[in-house]
């Protein structure tokens, strides 16, 4: 009998090393799927909630933002693109990638939640952002986005257009705020478990087991 798992993925559709941790993450997963029955959930957060709608420079933000040098920022990318490799996915960056307001990103994949279809759709908006430098925070782009993985072109755009979603994914925001997340990923498994950053996927097949260690020595 499989042991049910609850993994909450705090991430942003922003962060690189978000990809790297889901691609790790889920590569574990399907390492314990003989033992393990996840529901994965992604909840949001905003590495830069002020950004504006002309969204900004990749490698002037991360110039800027962490204080490192072009070089080093240069050095950073080939890192993330080799990282990227491993788990399947094709980081494109160019001399015009720019980073974006994920706001309505978090709103339209919390309503993909709903509807089943959240891992789909931010992998969607994954590859968007990250390998066809689309602009994710375009309306159009999110509805479209929405449509590739099956959910309703209408109700997407109804939903960005009328702001819906947008009081749910500020709470969201602040609970995991209050709870002291400051950095993504972070995965927390059966709300009990935390692992940041976008670790191999022995670290968190290992957190996994030790986790279903403790669950079945907690049974009568």
């Amino acid at each position: 009998m499989k042991t049910p798992l609850n993994i909450q993925f705090v991430s942003d559709i922003m962060c690189p090393w978000c990809v790297v941790g889901l691609g790790n993450l889920n590569q574990a997963l399907a390492e314990l799927e003989d033992t393990v029955d996840a529901t994965l959930i992604f909840q949001p957060f905003e590495l830069n909630p002020n950004m504006p709608a002309e969204g900004q420079n990749f490698s002037e933000h991360i110039t800027e933002k962490y204080g490192i040098s072009q070089e080093q920022s240069e050095q950073n990318r080939a890192m993330i693109q080799a990282r990227g490799k491993d788990v399947g996915f094709d980081f494109n960056f160019s001399d015009d990638s720019r980073m974006r307001n994920s706001f309505d990103a978090h709103r339209l994949l919390h309503w993909a939640q709903q509807e089943g279809k959240q891992a789909e759709l931010k992998m969607a908006m994954f590859k968007a952002h990250f390998t066809h430098n689309q602009d994710v925070s375009d309306f159009t782009v999110l509805a479209n986005l929405a449509a590739s993985v099956n959910l309703d072109l209408a109700a997407a755009k109804g939903i960005l257009e009328n702001n819906h979603f947008a009081d749910e994914v500020r709470q969201q925001e602040s609970f995991w705020q209050q709870n002291d997340i400051t950095s993504v990923p972070t995965v927390i498994i059966n709300n009990a478990y935390a692992i940041s950053g976008g670790q191999p996927a022995e670290v968190f097949k290992s957190a996994i087991e030790e986790v279903l260690k403790k669950t079945a020595d907690e049974q009568p």
